[in-house]
């Protein structure tokens, strides 16, 4: 029997009362190994079961780790760090997935590959298999998305049958705890410039006579604010910055008169709903900025840039408090101009498309102003050294 040390592969199970489905699971599992001849272990990550798991488990050959920290991400990053395989190939006990057809996994991590996903839409779903939710928007929309925003080649980003060189995934460092753990392991290792391809696999109707701990709309969201964490610049900083010149140029333009484009003209009302969207630009580019920030003090190691970088290092509480108030001083004198001008005409009756002309860009300075200050307010709170556990 080879000691831990020369296992070439780790079939890694999480696992929460899976009590009806985890034996058929291992044993497809170990019968897989047998007949392959690969040197292996069935390993899996119990998150807390209650109905037996562990000794059913153990009655069956497999290893038993106890992961005691909650969640599907959590379950699984403490079973690729007990597991003795320099491959190691996750699924779900649930009866899903075929661990007795692994052969295609196991072909392409001894090729080199770092991570090797299943396609369940290239290799078959059973009906009834997934849910049409699932199907026909929820795989398929965050599947497009992260290939959109991160340049994957991978068509199904949520496949639970999956391959990696162990050692190779460790240095990802991975650390979110739920459902996202699956897309993050495709951001990063895409990011990570890591060999990253595709096998297809089949999906079988579960054996489970209680409902799936996915919750659809909870799940998804979290997969989409991952992948939004993760590209700030396509998502935020890009159309943020678009808006906000167009809104900004437009609203400067409109204060010294209207504005005539062919047959249509542009006065006052267009200027605030331009100075609206100067604010909506500039919002758009601080959460950008900031999101990113956040993202690199978390540890996600997401792409820097030398142009980042800088604006990184002159950024501070400081420095955007006081551009922020500077902003907001000069759109208040120009407000307190004009109230002193009305008060000379002894408060009477004002020219109203002048005076707005001139008020909109006094108050859109003082908003862009308090957002500034209130942005370099949590840029401070982020740079605020803490203790984690």
């Amino acid at each position: 029997m080879p000691t831990p040390a020369q296992l070439e592969l780790t079939i890694l199970m999480p696992c929460l009362n899976e009590a009806e489905t985890l034996a058929i699971c291992i044993e497809k599992a170990k019968g897989y190994l047998e007949r392959s001849g690969v040197a292996g272990e069935v390993l899996i990550a119990d998150n807390g079961s209650t109905d037996g798991s562990q000794a059913i488990a153990v009655n069956h050959g497999a290893r038993v780790v106890d992961i005691v920290e909650k969640g599907y991400g959590s379950a699984l990053i403490g079973g690729i760090r007990a597991a003795n395989g320099r491959f190691v190939i996750m699924g779900d006990a649930d009866d899903s997935y075929d661990f007795s057809n692994l052969d295609e996994f196991v072909a392409r991590l001894r090729a080199g590959d770092e991570l090797v996903m299943g396609n369940r839409f290239r290799g078959g779903i059973e009906p009834g298999a997934m849910p049409p939710l699932h199907k026909y928007l929820g795989n398929p929309v965050l599947s497009w998305i992260g290939r959109l925003l991160f340049h994957s080649q991978i068509k199904d980003f949520h496949c639970g049958l999956r391959g990696f060189q162990r050692q190779s995934m460790l240095d990802l460092h991975l650390q979110t705890s739920g459902m996202e753990f699956a897309s993050e392991m495709v951001v990063k290792s895409t990011l990570g410039g890591r060999r990253v391809s595709e096998v297809p696999t089949t999906l079988k109707k579960d054996g489970r006579s209680r409902p799936p701990h996915l919750r659809s709309w909870r799940d998804g969201w979290r997969h989409l604010r991952f992948l939004l964490i993760f590209s700030p610049r396509w998502l935020f900083l890009i159309p943020g910055t678009v808006l906000f010149v167009l809104g900004l140029a437009g609203t400067v333009f409109l204060a010294f008169g209207p504005v005539v484009i062919g047959q249509v003209g542009l006065d006052v009302s267009s200027q605030i709903y331009l100075s609206a969207l100067t604010v909506v630009g500039y919002q758009s580019v601080l959460f950008a900025i900031l999101t990113k920030i956040y993202a690199q003090h978390e540890g996600f190691n997401i792409p820097r840039s030398r142009n980042f970088e800088r604006l990184e290092r002159r950024i501070s509480l400081e420095s955007s408090a006081l551009l922020g108030l500077a902003l907001f001083v000069v759109g208040l004198v120009i407000g307190v101009i004009q109230f002193v001008s009305w008060s000379n005409t002894g408060f009477g009756e004002l020219d109203a498309s002048t005076t707005v002309r001139i008020a909109v860009p006094a108050s859109l300075l003082m908003m862009l102003g308090a957002q500034t200050i209130m942005a370099g307010m949590f840029l401070g709170v982020l740079s605020v050294g803490i203790r984690r556990r």
